[in-house]
């Protein structure tokens, strides 16, 4: 009998993002994402209802460099204070690892940053096939009305660092000004490294 690790298939929902099987879920609420959000006030208000941000659904794969991790994220519509919901973001543990994102249904950015605050942003609609470069920070942002989902594919012993941008924040926020999504500079951010 072969000791190698089996072939197999995981069926996607295309209608909910949902994978069978699950695989490893990663559920965050709004009281899992303090201090990412630019109105505090707004922020703390929420918090009352505790609003579903973003769903992530896991393969089980081992987390070596063999092999593929990837997942499906589903990320809720609606906003804090003028803010869009937002996943944490995260640099990659190993911070030369690259990420592929595929757009399967809503709309929203892919917003990316290096550790010496370059910038760089992608719009994301159903189709769009998205390129995170080795040393590039990454988190997505839905700008629509419907749950932003992608499918998302990266080395398996990538990993993933939510510490400095949990620390530091993104150099830019995502927001909602005159009813169009519009960058803003993040005070936060520039507030870490000066």
């Amino acid at each position: 009998m072969s000791t190698l690790f089996q072939p197999f298939a995981t069926q996607l929902d295309f209608e909910t993002g949902k994978l069978n099987p699950k695989g490893k879920v990663i559920i965050r609420h709004l009281s899992d994402m303090k201090g990412m959000y630019l109105d505090e006030g707004e922020f703390e208000n929420q918090l009352k209802k505790n609003p579903l941000i973003y769903e992530v659904y896991n393969v089980v794969v081992p987390e070596t460099m063999p092999h593929i991790q990837h997942c499906v994220t589903i990320l809720h519509p609606g906003k804090v204070g003028k803010e869009y919901f937002m996943t944490k973001g995260h640099y990659h543990e190993v911070l030369d690892r690259a990420e592929i994102y595929f757009c399967l249904k809503g709309k929203g950015e892919l917003l990316m940053q290096t550790k010496d605050g370059e910038f760089s942003s992608l719009e994301m609609v159903p189709g769009t096939v998205a390129y995170v470069a080795p040393e590039w920070a990454h988190r997505t942002v839905n700008t629509g009305e419907e749950p932003f989902v992608f499918f998302a594919a990266y080395p398996g012993d990538a990993g993933h660092d939510y510490g400095g941008i949990e620390t530091e924040g993104f150099v830019k926020a995502l927001v909602e000004q005159n009813d169009k999504p519009t960058y803003i500079e993040n005070p936060r951010y520039i507030q870490a490294v000066k």
